[in-house]
């Protein structure tokens, strides 16, 4: 057995009006916080090109996928940053839309949210990981998430599959409920284990340092994947918050 870790981490806007918590402030906390932990596959969301380029800079022993070229003005990306170790042998950028090969938006979403798929060679063997960001509401939610199964029935169940991402949902969600299996959908074996367990870590916490929302960044799996540990990084970095939203990071045996 080989053992593989993630995390996964919402950067934040990179343009927002944050003050002391913006960008220019925290960015080398967020390679520290890289560095230190040294996962094999990093999930990002909500990246701007500038933030992309200034961590694919510094944190050289990665490659990544998930950037839009060309891509508009204040667009966010979800990054998949993985060990030059791996090799990556498919990717592909899905937009959860009913036409999720062109940039588009569907199902009632604000934005037009996409997830990164990556097919990785890791220790001769196979494994799946998909970095998304969900929109707000229910229905949004709902058609990503069966847009995201559709896609996995194109590959072999029995590939090991970890699913990342800030989902704006909670575990009441109908949307979880649907991912782990909690809603019939007749889907055998296409569905998601957790990797926490209750009462579930808080994932928001506006740059504040305390809770102040509910568990929306998941770390799911299936396959054979046997969990051995996870955990919600709460503590700050040379005392600066990384993001307004906490790290979550698992490790996993293949």
């Amino acid at each position: 057995m080989c053992r593989v870790s993630v995390l996964s981490l919402n950067l934040r806007f990179g343009l927002a009006d944050d003050g002391p918590n913006a960008w220019i402030h925290r960015k080398e906390s967020v390679v520290k916080l890289f560095k230190k932990h040294s996962p094999d596959l990093i999930a990002t969301q909500e990246a701007n090109d500038f933030q992309i380029d200034f961590l694919a800079q510094n944190l050289s022993e990665y490659s990544y996928i998930g950037r839009r070229r060309p891509a508009p003005k204040f667009w966010q990306d979800n990054i998949l940053f993985y060990q030059k170790t791996m090799v990556c042998n498919s990717d592909l950028r899905l937009f959860l839309s009913e036409t999720p090969h062109i940039p588009s938006r569907s199902f009632g979403s604000r934005f037009p949210r996409q997830a990164t798929l990556g097919l990785f060679r890791f220790n001769s063997r196979s494994l799946i990981c998909i970095n998304t960001h969900l929109d707000f509401e229910n229905a949004a939610q709902m058609g990503a998430a069966r847009l995201i199964k559709e896609q996995l029935a194109s590959y072999d169940s029995e590939i090991p599959t970890i699913l990342m991402g800030d989902f704006n949902a909670t575990p009441e969600s109908p949307c979880y409920r649907w991912f782990t299996g909690q809603e019939a959908d007749g889907e055998d074996g296409l569905d998601f284990n957790e990797t926490f367990k209750m009462p579930y870590p808080s994932t928001l916490h506006r740059f504040t340092g305390e809770p102040a929302g509910g568990y929306i960044d998941w770390i799911l799996y299936r396959g054979p994947l046997r969990l051995r540990a996870c955990e919600a990084l709460h503590q700050p970095v040379d005392g600066i918050f990384p993001s307004d939203h906490f790290p979550v990071t698992a490790i996993f045996e293949l």
